[in-house]
Order: C-alpha cells, then sequence, then structure tokens
C-alpha cells in the first residue's frame, strides 16, 4: 500500500500565518503604562488564532506566561513587586473606583473558555478578580465559541483599556485585531466570510493602503497555496 506524506503548511514564525497571509509588514510596537501579564493554556501557544500571542507581539513588554495543569505557577512566578493585581474573569467585581495605573498589573487568563475557567481557580487568591461590561458582538470570527456574551483575550483587554481611559492604545490594537481575524479567514480560504467582515471592519478604511497590497501579494514558488 502506497503511504502518502501530507507537506506541512509553511507558516510565518511570528504571525504563524501561511507566507501568503503573512501581517508582520503592518505590526506596529504599543507601549502601555500597565503591566499586562498574560497566562496562556498550553495548547493555545500554537493557535494560528491564538489573540493572546497578537497581545505579546503587539506590545512587547507583555509577559507571557506558560499554564500546564500538571506543572502549576506560583504568584511570585506571576506577581510584580509592588503592583496591583487585577484579573480579569466575569465572576469578578467591577473596577476599584481609585487606581493607580503605574502600580497596576493585570493578568490575562488565555485558552478557550473552559481552559480559562480551569486557570481561574489556580490563581484567583492573586489579587482582585476584575470583572468589566463587556456589550456588544465579538469580532473574533475564527472560533464559533465567541458568542453568547464571550469574548477573546485581546478584546477583553480593549475593553479594560476603554474603561481606564486609554482609548489611542485600545484603537491601535483594534486595527491590529481585526487584520489578524481577516488574514486568519482568508488563510483558511472563507473568502465569502473575510468579505463580510470586512465591509464591517474598521481596517477597510485605517489600514486601506495595506490591504491592497496584501491583496496583490503573490506566494513564492515554494509556498503552499492558499486562497
Amino acid at each position: 500500500m502506497r503511504s502518502v506524506v501530507r507537506r506541512p503548511t509553511a507558516r510565518c514564525p511570528v504571525c504563524l500565518l501561511p507566507p501568503r497571509w503573512c501581517i508582520c509588514e503592518a505590526r506596529r510596537d504599543i507601549v502601555c503604562p500597565l503591566q499586562i501579564d498574560l497566562l496562556t493554556h498550553q495548547r493555545e501557544l500554537t493557535r494560528p488564532s491564538s489573540t493572546g500571542n497578537l497581545i505579546k507581539r503587539l506590545l512587547p513588554a507583555t509577559r507571557q506566561h506558560s499554564w500546564r495543569q500538571d506543572q502549576p505557577l506560583t504568584a511570585a512566578t506571576v506577581v510584580a513587586p509592588g503592583r496591583e493585581l487585577w484579573v480579569l474573569h466575569p465572576s469578578g467585581k467591577p473596577l476599584p473606583a481609585n487606581y493607580d495605573l503605574a502600580s497596576t498589573q493585570v493578568l490575562l487568563l488565555d485558552g478557550s473558555w473552559s481552559e480559562a475557567t480551569a486557570m481561574s481557580s489556580q490563581v484567583a487568591q492573586w489579587g482582585r478578580l476584575v470583572s468589566l461590561p463587556m456589550q456588544g458582538d465579538s469580532r473574533f470570527w475564527l472560533r464559533a465559541q465567541q458568542d453568547g456574551g464571550r469574548f477573546s483575550t485581546v478584546e477583553a483587554l480593549m475593553f479594560l483599556l476603554n474603561a481606564v481611559g486609554l482609548d489611542e492604545i485600545s484603537q491601535a490594537i483594534r486595527l491590529q485585531f481585526e487584520l489578524h481575524v481577516y488574514a486568519g479567514l482568508r488563510s483558511r480560504g472563507r473568502t465569502d466570510l473575510a468579505g463580510e467582515f470586512l465591509a464591517g471592519s474598521v481596517i477597510n478604511t485605517a489600514l486601506a493602503d495595506y490591504l491592497v497590497e496584501l491583496h496583490r501579494r503573490r506566494p513564492k514558488a515554494d509556498d503552499n497555496k492558499s486562497t
């Protein structure tokens, strides 16, 4: 019997998308006064759709910690000295009335809904559980479970930034997030869905020139083709 080995898809080592839809040229480093940490489930680290990985790429000062159920982290590994830790979670309390961003650290639980729930049980005692008023529909069209009031990790961060008055930083992240989703849909061959997404996206005008170049780009001869 003839054995057939499927050639693995070539991917950018940074954004993890196929070279045809690599979006690294559009990336811009973003500086934020908040200390942001990610507690990322081990399975999320290699997922091209991961918005936690996107946060780390956009905000280089972000610290990313890998979470494994059989190798629990300690608070000393994650909590920054001299800062109050906020752990974003739906079961938390509203933002405190008074806070100092320069002495605040935010921990984002990065994984699927069930994975984040498991992680929260480990870190709930490390700081203040904070819940945000998140309204509207998720724009994370790469994951089918993002509905019913559930949002991606980067969307939760944007809600927080808006809540503490860092609207310009939130908007800069949103542009990169929407480009991430659009390119991810195109890399999957979901052309119709990507077109629908783009029609309602801020990148349609804010990154219009980049999109022209992205659509014009052609893969090298040795790259796997993607619609």
